[in-house]
């Protein structure tokens, strides 16, 4: 209850801070050069040598502040989130670009302790584990902040955590150059900013998806045919800052590239396939190159490093819509008891897009993803060039690199979205989310990015098998959700709403866990284990953009 009381000083302090930066820009002489509808200020030139130049440099602000009662324990949480951006970017001549934005930010989203988990089902090696913040919708909140934050209460060089349990400053920065050559043909950037590819509808990707946190890389896009591209990226993952900056990072030293090749047949046939591969940093010319594939490349260097492979279908067709089914490999090995094998690693995803006559701009979609036990994880793994063994999973600072639930879940979403008016977006939305416990005695095996499945006996060890909502705890979400966007005409100012319920609960079954067995499952509520009825609530507010 410590962050309830706080959170209105910390939300007028963000106010106040942009309120002194905003009287500058309208206080300002308008001339050609300043917009005040955007809060930029351009800079036009040209070379002697003609060659044009633009550069502009604005600020912005996005305060949000969410909030949440939990019917059975009565309790409320609290939590914001609030930023003040500054940016400049530009143009050098047609074919060259750059961005940069650095931001600072308040912020306080307290997160539940849950238990422990032992990642190792050979083994007892256990790490903590924390649940995600009660005051914002389950899977929905991903921290900005980069590299650590500053509790407010420890504003020093001891004070760097890696979470902002209690009201904290943090840092953010987004930088890129890009460009094109050949008549457009050949387009590259380099910088850090956040990715999402072989997405077939908005924050659908089961490989790199939008609500993954940024890193630096380099990407190249080839697309020498109407019909037919290659892209390629190669960047820097980050770790998080569990325990302190140098113990977190030192088995956690990862690069990370991708490739992707696609084809499109009249605008009614979308295929695309390709490879990732998740690799502890070293100067590897192979993964670096966009014409060698990742998969094939790791047998020529050493088995060292996390492949995957992944392939997405989509069939379009104008004035009705679309459908779309999307497959994530991580490990598989085709063997008999191929789906009951937690050495099986895979994702899949199908969906379809509804185009609504009659409304303005309206759809409707509705998709299933199933993320299999194990799933984006990988064991520790010794390495040549480093002391300590390194970990491989699909993550960047804490959060996955593919779709946002975590292994050994599911989902089935639909979502309804339609624009009114001009500056006006309208959403509902009704998710149920089951994951399998990641704590406490009822843990399922390969719940967590953490996990790592035995080196031994994957095949024989009754213990790996998996028998989804019938080997352990699952929790079950019911999620649903409406928001409204509305961008003000006479000021530049957005206002955001989004309000809604979610019940949850947890089954069990009543073997053991780690017996092999498949269990019929019931419906649980226990201290570990409980039941939450929630009322979810948030405002936003952006000025500028």
């Amino acid at each position: 209850m410590k962050n309830r009381s706080i959170m209105p000083k910390i939300l007028f302090v963000s106010m106040l801070m942009t309120g002194y930066f905003l009287p500058v820009f309208i206080r300002a002489e308008t001339n050609n050069n300043l917009d005040l509808s955007q809060g930029t200020f351009y800079i036009r030139s040209q070379t002697s040598s003609g060659i044009k130049l633009s550069t502009e440099i604005g600020i912005s602000s996005r305060l949000n502040g969410s909030g949440a009662f939990y019917f059975e324990q009565n309790e409320f949480y609290g939590g914001f989130d609030t930023w003040l951006d500054a940016h400049i970017k530009g143009d050098i001549g047609d074919a060259f670009s750059y961005s940069f934005e650095i931001g600072v930010g308040l912020l306080s989203a307290r997160r539940p302790y849950l238990g422990e988990y032992q990642y190792k089902v050979d083994k007892n090696e256990t790490v903590t584990i924390y649940g995600n913040p009660l005051s914002y919708f389950p899977y929905s909140y991903h921290g900005r902040w980069d590299g650590f934050i500053f509790p407010l209460d420890e504003m020093n060089a001891g004070g760097p955590s890696g979470w902002p349990d209690t009201s904290s400053v943090g840092f953010s920065l987004l930088c890129e150059i890009f460009g094109s050559a050949f008549d457009d043909t050949l387009f590259w950037s380099m910088g850090r900013k956040k990715h999402e590819w072989a997405a077939m509808d908005q924050g659908s990707s089961l490989v790199l998806n939008e609500a993954a946190q940024p890193f630096f890389g380099f990407e190249l896009s080839f697309q020498p045919f109407s019909w037919f591209g290659f892209s390629s990226l190669t960047g820097i993952l980050e770790y998080f800052n569990a325990n302190g900056i140098q113990t977190s990072s030192r088995t956690f030293q990862n690069a990370f590239s991708l490739s992707l090749a696609y084809f499109d047949f009249a605008n009614f046939i979308h295929i695309d396939f390709g490879t990732s591969s998740v690799w502890p940093k070293r100067f590897e010319l192979g993964y670096l190159f966009p014409l060698i594939d990742n998969m094939l490349y790791q047998n020529n260097i050493g088995d060292f490093d996390n492949i995957g492979f992944f392939g997405n279908l989509k069939l379009k067709k104008s004035g009705l819509g679309f459908i779309w089914g999307s497959f994530f490999i991580d490990e598989v090995n085709f063997e008999e008891n191929f789906f009951i094998l937690d050495r099986e690693m895979y994702a899949w995803q199908c969906g379809l897009e509804v185009l609504l006559p009659g409304l303005s701009f309206a759809s409707l979609d509705l998709s299933y993803t199933k993320i299999e036990p194990y799933c984006y994880t990988h064991q520790k793994t010794s390495v040549p060039w480093y002391a300590s063994p390194m970990e491989e999973a699909y993550t960047n600072h804490g959060y996955g690199l593919g779709y946002y639930l975590p292994p050994n879940s599911d989902e089935i979403k639909l979502r309804f979205q339609t624009i009114p008016t001009s500056g006006t977006v309208v959403k509902a939305q009704f998710q149920m989310i089951r994951h399998g416990a990641d704590y406490g005695k009822r843990a399922v095996d390969g719940s967590s990015y953490l996990s790592e499945l035995a080196e031994f006996n994957r095949s024989s060890d009754l213990r790996l098998r998996k028998f989804f909502l019938h080997d352990g705890a699952y929790q079950w979400s019911h999620i649903i959700k409406g928001g409204i966007t509305h961008s003000l005409r006479t000021l530049p100012i957005e206002l955001s709403l989004e309000a809604g319920m979610v019940f949850s609960y947890w089954t069990d079954i009543d073997g053991n866990p780690n017996d092999g067995f498949s269990y019929p499952y019931h419906i649980i509520d226990t201290e570990s284990y409980p039941k939450r009825t929630g009322v979810i609530a948030s405002l936003g507010i952006r000025i500028y953009k």
